[in-house]
């Protein structure tokens, strides 16, 4: 159920950044927070920094640092609610052109959408699959990586940041951990 008065969660973006990270919605207790990814048990923040895209760790409380590493994250539909699967179809299609109008209005090279489900609904792709998408949204190229709630079991942490480092490698971001490296990363789950 979503709460009457749940805070619309502030976006991390700036103009022409390299990846931006496009989450299904917030929930309840990042929303409440003020951060992105702050419910526990939400796999982001460890994933990010193991696939290479920061050279630590962040808290949720330092999601503003991405932005100097030209990183950025929002999501298709703002409300928050406990869980995505309360969102309507319509929702995620009206997010979607939402997002498409942010997204150009910004110009990032690379989005990241996390989780193909969320994003086959949004887009009508109902084909779409992990890794690279042959449609752009607002400009920007489209890579799915798997969605990193903790709820998603079908990848555990080493194979979330795999996909997570593939994606990195193909928008050209360093590797600022030394974790996984630049490949080549071996086979980390079905496609």
């Amino acid at each position: 159920m979503t709460a009457p008065d749940a805070a619309v969660l502030p976006d991390v973006l700036d103009e022409d950044l390299r990846v931006v990270f496009v989450g299904i919605n917030p929930g309840l207790t990042s929303a409440a927070a003020g951060h992105s990814f702050h419910t526990p048990g939400n796999r982001f923040w460890p994933a990010l920094h193991r696939a290479g895209f920061t050279p630590r760790q962040l808290r949720a409380e330092e999601e503003r640092l991405l932005l100097g590493w030209g990183l950025g994250i929002t999501s298709i539909v703002r409300r928050p609610t406990a869980r995505a699967a309360q969102l309507s179809r319509d929702e995620l299609v009206a997010g979607g052109r939402d997002l498409a109008e942010r997204v150009g209005a910004i110009r990032p090279r690379w989005l990241a959408m996390l989780g193909v489900t969320g994003y086959r609904a949004a887009f009508g792709l109902p084909r779409a699959r992990l890794g690279p998408q042959d449609a752009t949204i607002g400009g920007a190229r489209v890579w799915v990586v798997p969605n990193p709630s903790g709820l998603n079991a079908h990848f555990p942490p080493r194979a979330l940041a795999v996909e997570f480092a593939r994606m990195r490698v193909a928008a050209g971001v360093p590797d600022r951990s030394g974790i996984l490296g630049d490949g080549p990363f071996p086979d980390s789950a079905p496609r």
